[in-house]
């Protein structure tokens, strides 16, 4: 008889200190009522200009970083991809950067966890993972919670306290009772709570109630989107918001401009749109500095 050959398990490279404090810094930052702001980047320049405009700390949009390379949002960019661009951000600014990985770039919880020790070995501390499992579903409660498990293992057998965001992608559900959107939602909350997670990330244009009953009830700090037709930062802060995001957004109004600036000067002949840009020789130093 055979006896069966005990798993190897891969021993990890002991993470840096600068790695440590980032991710400890990034950790303090979410406090409840003084919620960190993080106007989301996806690429080397759109970090550069949010680190320089003061963030204390850079986070990823995935629908940005895919569009950025000529992809579709929604699991259409591969992990390798994907962790190229997370790598290029952290190596470019000085404060603590967080990936958004989407649903996690894997099938299953053992490809979460390598993405999870891509996303560290990219220079990243911390996650956003969605529990959407298609457009129009969302991952069942204890499929998400293991792959959060996963993720929380991942990070702890790194030694690297990894901020897991698990994003509840219960806006997806149909529009009507809001109690039953809350009731779901915190459901959810508990169960990636227990699995590991730090934060919920919740998204859609919420009111102020809604915002306060949820941060009452989440046994974790609570991430909110902000942007076109949301409450602003400060009152997110008032109905106890730990973290806001600008999501997509930002990268959504630069295209935007783009697009009218283009169709401006095709159709008139005129290049309006492009008052209030960027000036050039200071972004060009941005990126001097960050390759240099």
């Amino acid at each position: 008889m055979t006896t069966p050959k005990t798993p190897t398990i891969p021993v990890l490279p002991t993470p840096s200190a600068a790695l440590l404090d980032k991710a400890r810094l990034f950790r303090s930052l979410h406090v409840p009522g003084r919620p960190v702001v993080l106007p989301n980047a996806w690429d080397v320049a759109s970090a550069r200009v949010v680190a320089d405009a003061g963030a204390p700390a850079v986070a990823t949009t995935s629908a940005g970083v895919a569009w950025s390379l000529g992809r579709g949002d929604g699991d259409h960019l591969g992990r390798d991809e994907a962790l190229a661009a997370v790598a290029r951000v952290a190596a470019s600014v000085d404060v603590p950067v967080t990936a958004d990985v989407e649903r996690g770039y894997a099938d299953d919880p053992a490809g979460v966890a390598e993405t999870v020790r891509g996303v560290l070995a990219a220079g990243a501390v911390g996650i956003n993972l969605e529990d959407t499992l298609r457009p129009d579903a969302l991952r069942p409660v204890a499929e998400q919670a293991a792959r959060i498990a996963a993720a929380r293992g991942a990070a702890d057998a790194a030694g690297v306290p990894l901020f897991v965001n698990a994003r509840i992608d219960t806006h997806r559900m149909p529009p009507g009772d809001r109690a039953a959107w809350l009731d779901e939602t915190l459901s959810r909350a508990a169960a990636y709570a227990a699995a590991g997670a730090d934060g919920i990330f919740v998204l859609g244009a919420l009111d102020a109630a809604t915002v306060e009953r949820l941060v009452a009830a989440s046994p974790l700090p609570v991430n909110v989107a902000v942007g076109p037709g949301t409450l602003a930062v400060a009152e997110l802060a008032a109905a106890g918001v730990a973290r806001v995001s600008a999501g997509s957004s930002i990268a959504e109004a630069a295209y935007g401009l783009a697009g009218r600036a283009a169709r401006e000067l095709l159709e008139r002949g005129t290049a309006k749109e492009l008052e209030g840009g960027a000036d050039y020789a200071t972004l060009n130093t941005l990126l001097l500095t960050a390759t240099d």
